[in-house]
């Protein structure tokens, strides 16, 4: 199954800014409709409240010989001035004294409620909603006093309204509102859609500079419009463009280091081999011929894989487990021990513990190197000695050989420079310096220097390498 789609920048964008705007918009359009609908109420409730004073005005109060009652003389076409126009109706009920029914119509419900404590009108009035004949209605009710020769009294009048016309204001209001309303979002959507545009522009512009890039092309991303948000993404991207490019420079120059140096001892073995063929040497003088060859080409191979390792170890830095200094070099020592042996050497080692941040095989590949070379160039005397200092590590490997002369100084840590035709690939140093770089140290060979027949001569040569010392509370048990 293929993954799903990523969604655009620029939808994230516009749907992050329209859909709140949206729903604001929708709210403030509910809250104006229901604002309509209560002014219209306002508004109509004033006109039921005039036309129940009206009513109110043409009550009288009449002697029937026992007690007064009240007696209305009200025509419906009274109320036709108060009917705003034919899509609404007004219907109305008067009660007497003691709720008998006076005038208007009779089925409309009497009203069984409580006058409000307080309200904006001087009058004892009151509105609430109802349904009459199967509509919904708003209805005034209005406690007139009425008196008279014969008595007084508190009448009920009660004056119904259909809402049609209530319910038209209030459509056509909110329609209004919602072609305002409209338009608002029509222009929101337009801006929103032009300014993303715009803020994404830069990057639609960096995508198609790198799509037209030719293949190989490493050089750093350009973008120079890019807002201040897209900076850090476009160092990133130039960081990872440099990594990549140096990862390829190297393995380039690894394969033309790789076939230049390991051309010529080929060459040489095929040539041994075809003058053993023909009998021009003896075979054990060829075979011993061709197993050096064979083991100068083997240390060839075997350093440049070192080499190539120590760039994989650039990368893992921050990943290293600890490992004690002191615990390898005494190890490499002991690998060694038959060379020192071997050269007849006067040895010291002298070490203490010095927990650092590393890969065992290149501590190995590290002092390896920085010994083998010792006991290749010195005469007599070999020391190596590690001690901690602050918060450093020191390595110090003395030969008592000639030291360095100032053109070997001068290509110390290239790759392939020999000291001497005969002192091997050239490969030793360079493996030591990219390792000590690596782990974030430092390398240095100087000659030692002494007065001798009032000259200054040289007495042998130190190898130094320093390397920043872990916390010994962190060291694995």
């Amino acid at each position: 199954m293929s993954a799903p789609r990523p969604s655009s920048l620029r939808r994230r964008l516009t749907l992050g800014i329209l859909l709140p705007v949206i729903v604001l918009i929708g709210f403030n359009t509910w809250s104006l409709y229901q604002q309509a609908l209560k002014a219209a109420d306002t508004a109509y409730d004033r006109t039921l409240l005039a036309s129940a004073k009206s009513i109110g005005e043409l009550l009288e109060v009449s002697d029937d010989g026992q007690k007064a009652r009240l007696r209305a003389t009200v025509l419906y076409s009274a109320l036709e001035p108060f009917e705003a126009d034919n899509r609404s109706r007004i219907y109305y009920r008067v009660s007497g004294f003691e709720g008998e029914m006076v005038s208007g119509f009779p089925d409309l419900p009497v009203w069984r409620g409580v006058l409000p404590s307080t309200g904006p009108y001087a009058a004892l009035v009151s509105f609430y909603d109802d349904h009459y004949r199967g509509e919904p209605v708003r209805v005034a009710v209005l406690l007139q006093p009425v008196a008279g020769v014969a008595g007084q009294g508190m009448a009920t009048i009660q004056v119904a309204e259909t809402l049609e016309l209530r319910h038209t204001l209030a459509r056509q209001v909110l329609t209004e509102t919602l072609w305002r309303q409209a338009l608002l979002v029509l222009v929101i959507v337009v801006v929103v859609v032009v300014v993303v545009q715009r803020a994404t522009g830069p990057v639609r512009r960096l995508s198609a500079q790198l799509r037209e890039r030719t293949e190989g092309d490493l050089s750093p991303v350009d973008a120079p419009d890019a807002p201040r948000e897209w900076v850090p993404l476009v160092e990133a991207t130039n960081q990872v463009v440099e990594r990549l490019r140096q990862l390829l420079d190297y393995q380039k120059r690894f394969v033309r280091d790789a076939s230049h140096q390991l051309k010529t001892p080929l060459a040489v073995l095929k040539t041994q081999v075809q003058s053993a063929r023909q009998g021009d040497v003896e075979p054990m003088q060829a075979l011993a011929e061709i197993a050096t060859t064979v083991d100068r080409a083997t240390q060839v191979a075997n350093q440049m894989l070192a080499l190539a390792k120590v760039e994989q170890l650039r990368q893992q830095v921050d990943e290293m487990p600890l490992q004690d200094w002191a615990e390898v070099t005494r190890a490499v020592a002991l690998d060694l021990a038959p060379l020192i042996a071997e050269a007849q050497l006067d040895f010291d080692l002298d070490v203490q513990s010095a927990p650092v941040r590393s890969h065992e095989w290149a501590l190995r590949e590290l002092t390896r190197n920085l010994l083998h070379n010792a006991i290749q160039h010195t005469r007599h005397r070999l020391l190596i000695r590690l001690h901690v200092d602050e918060q450093v590590a020191v390595l110090t490997v003395s030969d008592d050989g000639p030291g360095l002369s100032s053109e070997q100084q001068a290509r110390l840590f290239l790759p392939f420079a020999a000291g001497s035709p005969q002192g091997g690939s050239g490969l030793g140093l360079a493996i030591c310096h990219g390792i000590v770089q690596s782990l974030r140290g430092s390398i240095t060979l100087s000659n030692r220097v002494a007065e001798r027949a009032g000259a200054q001569a040289v007495t042998g040569l130190d190898a130094r390498v320093s390397l920043p010392l872990a916390s010994a509370a962190k060291m694995p048990a």
